[in-house]
């Protein structure tokens, strides 16, 4: 009678720390998008600074700057990092009415 050998298969798919290798190799995409708030005539200073705030949790020197950047410029980076996120604050903008819009960074 022949002794029987324990076969190893071995898989083809990535493993765990493969893909974790990978993901740390690849594209770095915490700030690959940014949200853009569009300047509009409907809302006060003090509205826009306090929902930039509310979404963005910036200090209220940053969110002043960027309404002053809307007022006179037309448009404004108001948040940088990955799309889930981004798609959270510009959603939170636009509670109140601002217009924006999600770019790649």
């Amino acid at each position: 009678m022949e002794a029987s050998v324990p076969i190893r298969w071995t898989s083809s798919l990535d493993t765990p720390a493969t893909l974790k290798s990978e993901k740390k190799s690849g594209p770095d995409l915490s700030n690959a998008y940014q949200v853009i708030l569009f300047n509009d005539e409907e809302h006060s200073f003090d509205e826009v600074i306090e929902q930039i705030i509310k979404a963005t949790q910036c200090s209220r020197r940053r969110a002043e700057q960027c309404t002053w950047e809307v007022h006179t410029r037309g448009r404004s980076i108001v948040y940088r990092g990955p799309i889930d996120a981004c798609l959270k604050v510009s959603s939170i903008l636009e509670e109140i009415a601002l217009k924006t819009e999600i770019q790649t960074a």
